[in-house]
């Protein structure tokens, strides 16, 4: 099969386009989703220190003005770890997916218990005390979240008070809670850990938009450089070896007078042209010698 050169040139050009398309496309892919993750981890690392902030605040200036109540009834309240639960549940009433959740392995308010993907993530932490936290994916109904988690760790012996066992714990503790749940924590191990999800389904469909826009900017950048080529090609070069072939081949039939090309510039196809032109006018004189 006999192919054109600018059918040629349009072969080669499509096949370099299209392994530089797939290409591109997957390494703006790449970080893009790289991109969205970083996004979402921000995202949960600063939830993450509003839960601190949150529990440092209670700890130093709500829970020392509860001590004449506590000594009456137990304030959930005058816990550092239940003020930042309660004062982030708020957050995940207008944020979809966001959540804060302090658990531990035994905890004293039931509420706190982690579930089956939590525990194990706190025996990771509980196994590997030199990580500081976890980051992780996980499916879930809505879509995939992101999560991060912090170990706790009771480093505070005036925290045993409450977590040693229950015949040191005080009464109003074990009126609320039980005798059961939360005592015997060990001092300075993970006991529990810190948990704020993230849905990362925003972040994914945005990466998303700015592929599309991307690989369909830069297929309207293909086009309009395809059709700019095929222009000069045809302007430049097919055109011209045309008329320059039409006038060899009357050449070749013998027609010398009409077998003109005038080719102006000074590239390669002018080159050949005025070579063209030499040739041309040494057969007429050749033909005239051989007639006279």
């Amino acid at each position: 099969m006999r192919l054109s050169l600018s059918v040629k040139f349009n072969l080669v050009f499509l096949g370099i386009f299209a392994a530089g398309f797939v290409g591109a496309g997957w390494v703006a892919n790449d970080l893009l989703q790289r991109a969205a993750v970083e996004e979402t981890v921000q995202n949960a690392r600063v939830l993450m220190e509003a839960a601190s902030a949150s529990q440092n605040y209670t700890a130093a200036q709500v829970t020392p003005l509860l001590q004449t109540q506590l000594k009456y009834s137990f304030v959930p309240q005058s816990v550092p770890a239940f003020s930042a639960v309660e004062t982030l549940m708020s957050l995940e009433k207008h944020l979809a997916g966001y959540s804060y959740r302090s658990t531990m392995l035994n905890p004293t308010n039931p509420r706190d218990r982690p579930t089956d993907w939590e525990t194990d993530v706190i025996r990771r932490l509980h196994d590997k005390p030199e990580l500081k936290e976890v980051v992780g994916l996980r499916d879930t109904p809505s879509g995939p979240n992101l999560y991060i988690a912090r170990p706790n760790r009771i480093n505070d012996a005036a925290c045993m008070e409450c977590h040693s066992v229950p015949s040191a714990a005080p009464k109003t503790l074990l009126d609320k809670y039980g005798p059961n749940n939360g005592f015997n924590w060990p001092l300075h191990e993970t006991i529990g850990a810190d948990f704020v999800s993230v849905p990362m389904s925003l972040p994914i469909a945005r990466s998303h938009g700015v592929l599309r826009t991307f690989l369909m900017s830069l297929l309207a950048v293909f086009g309009s450089v395809l059709i700019a080529l095929n222009v000069m090609v045809h302007l430049l070069v097919t055109r011209r070896i045309r008329a320059l072939s039409q006038a060899a081949d009357e050449v070749s039939l013998g027609k010398l007078d009409g077998a003109d090309f005038v080719e102006r510039g000074h590239d390669e196809i002018a080159s050949l042209a005025a070579s063209f032109a030499r040739m041309k006018t040494s057969l007429v004189e050749a033909f005239r010698m051989i007639e006279s």
